[in-house]
């Protein structure tokens, strides 16, 4: 294993700076702390490697980090987090990364500092430090949330996202739409191919491939006002739009309203997650439901398990959805018949 004076020759520096870039950063410059750290990183050293046991070193925080802290998706996942970590008697540390590459990095080098006992993320990104620690380490303590990649290698808990995508879709069809837009999420992020992916496999089920019009949003009620602009302005604009999650299909609402178009009468609209303000959108919105504060229980239960040496593989954890069908979705409108 690697020792202290290992880190510090390559670094460098002395012992007495390594330490302290491990257990009180501030006290030591930028620089000096990257490279330090670095040399941690390259060497695959950890700071309790000269402890009697990790639980000498134990901190009782757990790590979690959020993309976009704003999106209301993730407040009841937290809740969820924070309600089982409290149980055991760890509290949480809550980081905004706003999908800035560099913020995760910061994030993951308190991981690597030991300033906490574990990370739970619930984005799709792992910092490169982190990412680089999985490969030396099989089990490190992270996990995934909401989303799920094979290639991360971390346990992780959510959804059967393209299960749950062709679900809607195929809600939409059963009404006897044909004409159906898509406002997706960032397609970097797994969760948003998964549902394409459904989408799809929908579209082909029932004859429809080439009338599915899809467009890319970023889950924001913006970027779903400019998804409705895009799909209304072709040539035969869709009869009903599924939006990957509830905040770009409150913003196709907002939009069909101000354009004059009658929801559900010429307009069905279908979401994701079943956000807390989904049922009290005027009409109520139609959506996929998620389990929002049992994916927080079931992260905090597999870093635990991974801290206790019961989870020793990165095992996928799905969990159930729901459609609710609420009033924003119907029948298509009838054809106006000329003569």
């Amino acid at each position: 294993m690697p020792t202290i004076h290992d880190v510090a020759a390559r670094a460098e520096v002395s012992t007495a700076t390594v330490s302290r870039v491990l257990s009180d950063p501030k006290k030591v410059s930028e620089a000096t702390r990257r490279r330090v750290l670095k040399a941690v990183q390259q060497l695959g050293y950890s700071p309790n490697a000269a402890a009697k046991s990790l639980r000498t070193l134990s901190t009782r925080k757990l790590l979690v980090t959020v993309p976009d802290i704003a999106n209301p998706f993730f407040s009841l996942i937290i809740q969820g987090i924070e309600e089982a970590a409290l149980r055991e008697g760890y509290a949480v540390v809550l980081g905004d990364t706003h999908h800035d590459i560099e913020r995760e990095e910061r994030y993951g080098e308190m991981l690597l500092r030991r300033e906490a006992d574990g990370l739970i993320f619930l984005g799709h990104n792992l910092s490169k430090s982190l990412g680089a620690m999985m490969k030396r380490n099989r089990m490190a303590p992270i996990v995934n949330g909401c989303e799920y990649s094979p290639n991360l290698r971390v346990p992780s808990a959510h959804v059967d996202n393209e299960a749950a995508a062709y679900e809607a879709m195929n809600h939409l069809y059963g009404l006897g739409h044909r004409q159906i837009g898509v406002v997706t999420g960032p397609l970097a992020s797994p969760l948003s191919r998964d549902r394409l992916r459904g989408v799809q496999t929908c579209a082909k089920d029932n004859g429809a491939g080439r009338q599915v019009m899809v467009v890319n949003g970023d889950f924001s009620i913006e970027s779903g006002i400019a998804g409705a602009a895009r799909l209304f302005a072709q040539e035969t604009p869709p009869t009903a739009v599924f939006c990957f999650n509830d905040e770009m299909a409150i913003g196709v609402l907002d939009y069909a309203n101000r354009v004059g178009k009658s929801v559900p009468g010429t307009l069905s609209i279908i979401g994701f997650d079943d956000i807390r303000f989904a049922r009290y959108m005027r009409p109520a919105l139609t959506t996929i439901s998620q389990p929002m504060l049992d994916i927080g229980r079931e992260t905090v239960r597999l870093l635990l398990g991974i801290l206790q040496g019961t989870v020793t593989s990165p095992v996928s954890v799905t969990l159930p959805h729901k459609l609710e069908i609420r009033s924003s979705t119907g029948a298509p409108p009838r054809p106006v018949s000329k003569g």
